[in-house]
């Protein structure tokens, strides 16, 4: 009997899935899925920490003030790539971490708690490896959450934060996200096209108002998923996305005592209230991007960069001011 139910609602999910391809198939999409010209180029970096092997991309001089970007669900320190070039300089340093467990670093994960509160933890060991006390720390979605709980634990990293569409409270997971969730036990054998639609059609359904940015993006990030284990990895992660994590966090956020400013695509589905609340309880700044939805570092990279700099900007009085 249980073995009937489970072939059931593996052909519920696969027909989920060849009903997301036609759907997807029909959205419009970008007549070339072609990269902009004003993308930053990969400059990776690893190294192994604590047993695992961590990787980044880095740009800017090594004596520069270090920003600390950290990406979200289901990309990779390639989201950062139109943020970068605005921002790297002659006395920045950008440092875009990847998750433990996400994007190229996916096989990490296995056996690896890869939960908000443990990537906190794994971020906090990757700045002591590379020496740096205090960073401006800029977090987009997931990556938003693992700054808070950074925040909450170790405050004195700080010295100056943006918030970019984050997780934050109850807002997440989206219900993309729940349903495969539930069914993550079949994720890993699920058909590629029938993965991949599903994957895509998630990113489309968060949005981005720029439909060749999220053409390149959709095929940019679903590359480590295509590969062996790569679906194995992605039912992995979907184990962790729990919002009792960032409810917890929530209740602990306080002032930082640094310049800080939550920035939020206005259509975004995490929704306004979420920024309105993160800016209270951090006493931030709060920047809403009109009819920007939640890829807002793809599509609105001067604006996201802008934040950056006024952060940045203020920190460096603040520091000559201490």
């Amino acid at each position: 009997m249980r073995a009937t139910h489970t072939r059931r609602v593996r052909w519920l999910l696969v027909g989920a899935a060849a009903l997301a391809v036609a759907i997807y198939a029909c959205r419009p999409r970008a007549a070339l899925a072609t990269e902009r010209n004003d993308a930053a180029p990969e400059q990776d970096r690893t190294a192994v920490v604590g047993g695992i092997r961590m990787r980044w991309e880095e740009h800017g001089p090594a004596e520069g003030r270090p920003v600390v970007l950290v990406h979200g669900l289901p990309t990779n320190p390639r989201a950062w790539r139109y943020v970068v070039p605005r921002i790297a300089g002659p006395d920045t340093r950008c440092l875009a971490w990847e998750l433990v467990g996400f994007g190229e670093s996916f096989r990490e994960g296995f056996g690896r708690d890869l939960s908000i509160p443990a990537q906190a933890a794994h971020l906090r060991a990757w700045l002591d490896h590379l020496g740096i006390g205090q960073a401006v720390f800029v977090g987009h979605d997931y990556g938003g959450g693992v700054i808070q709980q950074l925040a909450v634990s170790d405050p004195g990293r700080f010295a100056g934060v943006v918030l970019s569409d984050s997780v934050a409270f109850d807002n997440w997971p989206v219900a993309g996200v729940r349903v495969a969730r539930a069914m993550r036990g079949l994720v890993p054998h699920l058909p590629g096209f029938a993965a991949r639609a599903l994957f895509q059609a998630a990113l489309a359904n968060l949005g981005h108002a720029d439909p060749q940015v999220g053409a390149v993006s959709s095929d940019l990030f679903w590359r480590p998923y295509a590969r062996k284990d790569g679906l194995r990895a992605f039912a992995h992660q979907l184990g962790f996305f729990d919002n009792r994590d960032t409810q917890r966090i929530g209740a602990a956020l306080r002032p930082l005592g640094c310049p800080s400013l939550v920035v939020w695509g206005e259509r975004d589905p995490l929704g306004l209230p979420s920024a309105q609340e993160l800016a209270r309880r951090l006493g931030a700044g709060l920047r809403v991007i009109p009819g920007a939805y939640h890829f807002t570092i793809e599509d609105h990279p001067d604006r996201i960069a802008e934040a950056i700099h006024e952060v940045l900007g203020h920190a460096r009085q603040h520091h000559r001011g201490t």
